[in-house]
């Protein structure tokens, strides 16, 4: 790994390490919560490959943990497999937004396996509240990331579609 890549993945698992107590713009709806942007360093993380999307999800994890608790740092933990899958699917050519596409499904399904446990089969909690609000989300953050990899891009800072 290069030193720019290493140092634009530090900066990656910092931003999603601290992003859950920065942010204050929250939506909680129990079993359900959304930081807005929280998703956002996943998905940069799909462009720079596997290990660089494992670190992150790691660094999501631990932010919400030591923030909002067990529950949702253990569905943050799932950012590790959400960007597993996405810069696995960027290595073989998917695009960005395609890979966005494709790992929303599997974001909502993990986030749900997660809160089962705690909330039992309740359908509307789960499927609706964490399973369509998790999607709902991952759409957005993928969204706010997408414009900003084409800011970097056009000022020349961070070309990440290399």
């Amino acid at each position: 790994m290069n030193t720019r890549k290493l140092a634009i993945s530090a900066l990656l698992t910092a931003l999603a390490l601290i992003i859950p107590f920065i942010v204050v713009f929250k939506v909680i709806i129990p079993p359900f919560t959304a930081t807005l942007g929280s998703h956002v360093p996943m998905f940069i993380s799909f462009l720079l490959g596997p290990k660089v999307a494992i670190m992150v999800g790691l660094g999501s994890a631990l932010g919400f943990f030591l923030n909002l608790g067990s529950i949702v740092g253990l569905r943050a933990f799932m950012h590790v497999f959400v960007g597993l899958l996405g810069a696995l699917l960027i290595r073989k050519g998917v695009s960005f937004q395609r890979a966005s596409i494709i790992t929303a499904p599997l974001h909502g399904l993990l986030e749900m396996l997660v809160v089962m446990p705690f909330v039992g089969f309740d359908v509307y909690n789960i499927l609706i509240i964490t399973g369509v609000g998790t999607v709902l989300h991952h759409f957005a953050d993928g969204a706010i990331a997408y414009i900003i990899i084409n800011v970097l891009k056009k000022s020349r800072v961070a070309n990440l579609l290399k």
